[in-house]
């Protein structure tokens, strides 16, 4: 019996999990817990008319921010009101994230391996329907609209983007995770981290040393980072940035990508530089500027590498007059057919 007891105990103490990873996963349940009080999510709206901008933010049982406005102009394109009310989720939501804080800290108080992986399973699985549900509300509010709106754009739809940023009409939208947002995916982080590091102890590798957790860390965030590039332009569709004219000619569309990957689209690049050059631009967060492959306009190039003629008989939309090319011949040909000057970008934006 003493050996049979003395087998029990040491495959209970096989089956613990380490008293750091517990102590990290009662930090979490706590913090997980905030989240019922921070907003979750936040949708940033920024116009011309609107310098400082709108932002809604979406809490776990309510919307906040400038509910108002956002909904006054939403009745003038035909799109549904915004009511807490009216959302089935804020009233499931919190109890949903209560129940995960609670399991967390009881994984933590019984430190079972098991458990740690069934939760991070679990919880993986709530954030994946959680982002569904919120991806089937965007599109309900940006497509079913009201046939007698003041303004109607035929087939022009308004739902916001899941995450990232988009340009709706004279408004870009841009949707990112808030604090209470950062804590849940953080959460998910130490989560898998976690049931990583005790999968890997179940199978005797007993060290894991500090640079492989910080480089499981960054594989995790390296995985659901999105990536982020110049967007395609729709001809007829979408608004230059600067002079709100709609692009028509794709051979001469260009793009700025941000540092936090917006992307700001213009149908011309004297549209483009003089964006760069207004007043109110922060040229530091601007990392990448793109311009259209003038014979292939479904192409970007990177405007520094990119080879440029500049012709009065190119006859671009806004006068910038440049065509953009990604080889050597392609730019001759040109430069002989408009009898145009061969330049940089360099050259071009200064």
């Amino acid at each position: 019996m003493p050996d049979r007891q003395k087998i029990k105990d040491i495959r209970m103490k096989r089956n613990q999990i380490k008293g750091s990873i517990r102590l990290i996963l009662g930090i979490c349940a706590i913090a997980l817990f905030a989240v019922n009080y921070l907003p979750i999510w936040q949708i940033d709206l920024d116009a011309p008319q609107y310098p400082e901008g709108l932002q809604l933010f979406i809490y776990a049982d309510k919307l906040a921010g400038n509910v108002d406005i956002i909904n006054g102009l939403n009745h003038y394109i035909g799109m549904k009101t915004l009511h807490t009310d009216d959302f089935v989720e804020f009233k499931i939501l919190p109890y949903l994230i209560g129940f995960f804080s609670l399991l967390i800290l009881l994984t933590a108080i019984t430190g079972r391996r098991r458990m740690l992986h069934t939760v991070f399973i679990l919880f993986v699985l709530f954030g994946i329907v959680a982002m569904i549900d919120f991806w089937k509300w965007e599109y309900d509010y940006g497509h079913n609209l009201d046939p007698n709106a003041a303004i109607k754009v035929p087939g022009m739809s308004y739902q916001p983007p899941l995450i990232g940023f988009k340009q709706l009409l004279n408004f870009g939208a841009y949707s990112i995770p808030s604090w209470g947002g950062w804590i849940f995916i953080g959460t998910g982080v130490v989560l898998l981290v976690c049931s990583t590091l005790e999968f890997r102890r179940q199978k005797k590798l007993k060290r894991f040393s500090t640079p492989a957790l910080a480089l499981s860390l960054f594989s995790v965030f390296a995985f659901t980072s999105c990536n982020s590039g110049p967007q395609p332009i729709k001809a007829g569709i979408d608004q230059c940035s600067f002079c709100r004219m709609t692009v028509s000619d794709t051979r001469f569309a260009c793009e700025i990508l941000t540092q936090k990957g917006k992307v700001y689209k213009f149908d011309d690049s004297h549209c483009m530089i003089a964006f760069v050059n207004a007043p109110g631009t922060d040229k530091n967060s601007i990392k990448q500027f793109y311009l259209a492959d003038f014979n292939q306009n479904t192409k970007w190039l990177n405007a520094e590498n990119a080879l440029l003629v500049k012709s009065e008989a190119l006859k671009s939309p806004m006068g910038g007059n440049t065509a953009a090319f990604s080889n050597a011949a392609d730019q001759e040909k040109a430069a002989e057919h408009f009898s145009g000057e061969r330049v940089t970008w360099k050259e071009i934006i200064q």
